[in-house]
């Protein structure tokens, strides 16, 4: 068993040990004294348990956040300079890596002697941080416990202490993740920014030529590179416009359906079905694009004399549109269902058929989120990766033509930052560029979708 688990293992058993001494000294207190607690017995157990937990929680998560760099730090300056001086970040890493595959075992050839003193100087380090962690951990626990153990009185305000630290966590989160938010955002401008440099951002975003191979190495023999992104933009669209223009019809028609017209057996059979694809992985989509979709394609084209080639555009649009007609269908559901019953009883009413009342009234009233889900599951398109490699292909290619293969905004940033690379040159940095675009897509599409339904949502409440 590792330290980490059996640290986790001490956290938990002291917290739940915790729980239990807290009501125990609560009621002993209130029973010593014949008075009655200000707070209920399971607010003080709760209070000392969150003194024993979240401490040793937020030790046990610094410590691995830290842990593997200090010791890679330490384990490298005891390595003669003979062999760190002059080493670059990428072969530093490189040597650091090979030290913890020959701690670890992972030996494909014979090491070299300051290697193997560094395997054993870092398996060393790791075994004194493990001991050194559980024992961290219990010392915090037991401060924590005694600290929460000294507060529990008759008079104490424990439930106000468990709201003031309930509060303090939940603070906590939301910081890191608007921190975590802002770091990702960071990366992405930085580096983009350091692409543009090597790139004209004109060339970027109107060039007609993408093609990213590049020699990376002296010894490489490749083009000399061509980061024109209009093909690549070209091919996110127009897989995006297919897909929506199979599920918006479909999806809007199913909601249609379930709210107006299907009584409450067939509802509660074909929502969930519906909402089932949803959670089917992409993956299994690509495969049921290779394997079925494209075929019946190839066969069909075949028959009315189209040479069709395997990867094709309306292949990967076709399956990404069956994968979001929940998202459209279940948005449009709940659009629908929330538009006040007596604008349909009053057009019904005044003589309107069923036809018209939804056609000329629920619609209407329903549109802000009937579009705002729409807008939302074309942000999910546009971020798609999986179907489109198995389906559509990774040839960037300028067209319209849905027959033909095309590549994504996604596919090409899998393909930039595949591998071992080094982020020192235009093609691996290209892929931040497109992720730079991408991310500002999308965030359009979500405060697009987010603004239509705020501003409209009123008119019918």
């Amino acid at each position: 068993m590792s330290p980490v688990t059996i640290a986790f293992l001490i956290i938990l058993v002291m917290t739940v040990a915790g729980y239990f001494i807290g009501k125990s000294r609560a009621l002993h207190a209130a029973g010593a004294t014949n008075e009655r607690l200000h707070s209920l017995p399971s607010q003080h157990a709760a209070y000392l348990a969150l003194w024993v937990g979240i401490p040793g929680i937020m030790l046990l998560l610094v410590w691995l956040l830290l842990q593997e760099t200090t010791i890679q730090n330490i384990v490298f300056a005891a390595i003669p300079g003979t062999l760190t001086d002059g080493l670059t970040d990428a072969q530093r890493a490189l040597l650091i890596s090979e030290i913890v595959n020959v701690h670890h075992g992972r030996v494909f050839q014979a090491p070299r002697p300051e290697v193997v003193e560094g395997a054993r100087h870092y398996g060393a380090l790791v075994s004194t941080a493990g001991t050194a962690l559980i024992a961290a951990i219990v010392a915090i626990c037991c401060a924590g416990m005694s600290w929460g153990w000294s507060r529990i009185k008759v008079h104490f305000r424990a439930r106000h202490g468990v709201e003031r630290i309930m509060s303090g966590f939940m603070i906590l989160c939301s910081m890191i993740a608007i921190f975590t938010t802002i770091g990702i955002v960071l990366s992405l401008v930085f580096e983009t920014i350091r692409f543009f440099q090597m790139v004209p951002v004109h060339e970027f975003l109107f060039g007609l030529r993408w093609e990213p191979q590049i020699a990376l190495r002296a010894d490489q023999v490749a083009g000399q590179g061509a980061f024109g992104a209009v093909p690549v933009f070209t091919g996110t669209l127009l897989i995006a416009t297919i897909s929506l223009c199979v599920a918006v019809p479909i999806g809007l028609f199913a909601a249609i359906y379930l709210v107006e017209f299907a009584d409450d057996r067939v509802r509660n059979v074909v929502k969930p079905a519906m909402e089932l694809l949803a959670g089917i992985p992409t993956v299994v989509y690509g495969f049921f694009a290779v394997l079925v979709v494209s075929p019946v394609l190839v066969q069909a084209g075949g028959a009315v004399g189209l040479d069709l080639p395997p990867t094709l555009s309306l292949v990967a649009g076709l399956v990404m549109g069956i994968m979001i007609i929940p998202f459209i269908s279940s948005m449009s559901d709940d659009a629908i269902t929330a538009v006040p019953r007596s604008l349909k009883d009053g057009s019904l009413a005044m003589g309107a058929t069923k036809g018209e009342t939804i056609t000329k009234v629920l619609l209407p009233a329903a549109l802000p989120g009937i579009v705002g889900g729409v807008l939302l599951a074309a942000s999910k398109t546009l971020g798609e990766t999986m179907i489109v490699v198995m389906a559509a292909g990774l040839i960037a290619n300028l067209t319209f033509n849905p027959l033909e293969g095309v590549t994504t905004v996604t596919v090409q940033i899998v393909a930039m930052l595949t591998g071992d690379t080094e982020f020192d040159n235009p093609k691996t940095l290209s892929g931040f560029a497109l992720g730079f675009v991408l991310f500002l897509a999308t965030l359009m599409l979500n405060i697009a979708a987010l603004s239509i339904v705020r501003k409209y949502r009123e008119q019918y409440d």
